[in-house]
């Protein structure tokens, strides 16, 4: 499968000025992201997670390496204008607060604003606009004010306007982050559908280690170089080197940890609870079996 995003060794600099020194956010970042594929990035406050992000959606440009969207380099010496704001259809981003990102004041008029500025005729507009409302189960709040909706239903909106205007790939970058924990399993509801059904490449920045779960394949950062890349059983089957690295591990996964060094063998990459609770009754009945085997052998 081809990637619809490849970096090469991305170095990216902040500024400094009188009162700080320049900032290295990324320092030599390489990878791929096939297209259709479902990627979360990890990493705590400060690895180069968001600034990444804005340089996948070319909101920055590297100041060294390389970086293709869709093959090809938007990094090159002739790139022009017009393939730039291409690669950006191709390549959105929802925002942790939704407010940064719904500009009108009716919810349908907001989905249809991105629509409207790629020129799309009218009645294409009203048709991606009714379909992605659909999508994000907000259809009966499409002349509703959009500042009279709660964060999760915002964050659906703002959901809503990047499937309207059918992008390739979209990042979520900690989008779940100021919503109640109902309003982000139905957020993480939405993405996966997205991935699943629609084949949308998804990359989701996140600090909920449940939802990084989900993905098929998890990049972890710190000072800003990724150093992790695996699928979730293999990332998360390593809690000492998340530790390590600052982070947390899902709570199935510590749990499981914890038991293993009490001497009952329970997996590490069971992620769901129920699936947990079983493999850990299972565990202990055998371990009680052993017990009662070598007491009367």
């Amino acid at each position: 499968m081809k990637p619809i995003i490849k970096a090469e060794n991305l170095v990216f600099t902040y500024p400094g000025d009188e009162e700080q020194k320049p900032v290295k956010a990324l320092d030599g970042v390489s990878f791929e992201i096939p297209e259709g594929s479902f990627t979360a990035i990890l990493g705590h406050n400060g690895s180069g997670k968001s600034t990444l992000a804005k340089l996948l959606c070319l909101i920055n440009l590297p100041d060294r390496g390389r970086l293709w969207i869709d093959g090809r380099e938007m990094t090159a010496d002739d790139v022009t204008e017009a393939e730039i704001l291409a690669a950006r259809r191709e390549v959105g981003m929802v925002f942790q607060n939704p407010d940064n990102q719904i500009v009108a004041t009716i919810v349908e008029e907001d989905v249809a604003f991105g629509c409207e500025n790629l020129g799309l005729p009218p009645a294409e507009i009203r048709r991606r606009v009714d379909e992605a409302l659909a999508d994000v189960g907000m259809t009966e709040f499409a002349r509703n004010p959009s500042y009279k909706l709660s964060g999760g239903q915002k964050q659906h909106v703002a959901i809503a306007g990047t499937i309207a205007m059918r992008r390739r790939c979209v990042i979520f970058d900690e989008s779940t982050a100021m919503l109640d924990p109902v309003g982000r399993r139905e957020v993480m509801d939405i993405i996966e559908k997205l991935n699943h059904e629609e084949g949308i490449t998804v990359l989701i920045i996140t600090h909920h280690m449940n939802e990084a779960a989900r993905a098929d394949r998890i990049l972890v950062m710190n000072g800003g170089r990724i150093i992790a890349d695996g699928s979730p059983s293999a990332v998360f089957g390593e809690p000492e080197r998340m530790w390590e690295a600052g982070l947390d591990v899902p709570q199935t996964t510590e749990f499981a940890y914890k038991l293993r060094e009490l001497g009952i063998k329970v997996p590490l990459d069971l992620f769901d609870p129920a699936d947990c609770a079983e493999a850990v009754a299972k565990a202990v009945l055998e371990k009680r079996g052993g017990a009662r085997r070598e007491a009367g052998s």
